[in-house]
């Protein structure tokens, strides 16, 4: 297992199973405040702050340290128990910063294995719903995947209706 990551784990049920998301940025960033969001539209907490990584059957797993299992930092109100999960599979990493309006396909590589990749600020009201979409995507093709783009639209020919 690799050391901890500065990065907390979030986890929504969809498709039959808990899909993770890697939430990094730095000290500061939101990343407990968007974890706090998230809780209220369906996701879970596995780890706040630091999560431990590793890899097995060619994708990536994460959890909390012991200390810090079931605990959500809430900055000016102190440190809460939440429900968590033991553990998930990382389907997604979430990076604090400034996104672009259509970002390229990015990955990054956890534990050796690849895992798509999203830019945002978690600081935006929409975050939490942003990730759960993605997360929902991924894997749906190019006409469905937050990262896909749809073919450009084509002007009808002489006899043809526009659609």
């Amino acid at each position: 297992m690799s050391p901890a990551r500065h990065a907390g784990l979030l986890a929504l049920w969809s498709r039959g199973r808990w899909r993770g998301v890697l939430v990094q940025g730095p000290s500061g960033s939101g990343k407990s405040d968007l974890a706090l969001r998230a809780l209220d539209i369906g996701f879970r907490l596995v780890s706040d702050d630091r999560t431990l990584v590793w890899s097995s059957g060619g994708a990536a797993y994460g959890r909390a340290p012991e200390t810090l299992a079931g605990r959500l930092e809430v900055r000016g109100v102190g440190v809460l128990r939440v429900p968590a999960l033991d553990f998930c599979r990382i389907d997604l990493v979430v990076t604090s910063g400034t996104p672009e309006r259509l970002p390229d396909p990015e990955v990054t590589v956890l534990a050796g294995t690849a895992v798509p990749r999203l830019l945002l600020r978690l600081t935006d009201a929409s975050a939490p719903h942003r990730i759960r979409e993605a997360l929902c995507r991924l894997g749906a093709g190019p006409e469905e995947s937050y990262q896909g783009r749809l073919p450009a639209p084509t002007a009808p020919t002489m006899g043809e209706s526009a659609p």
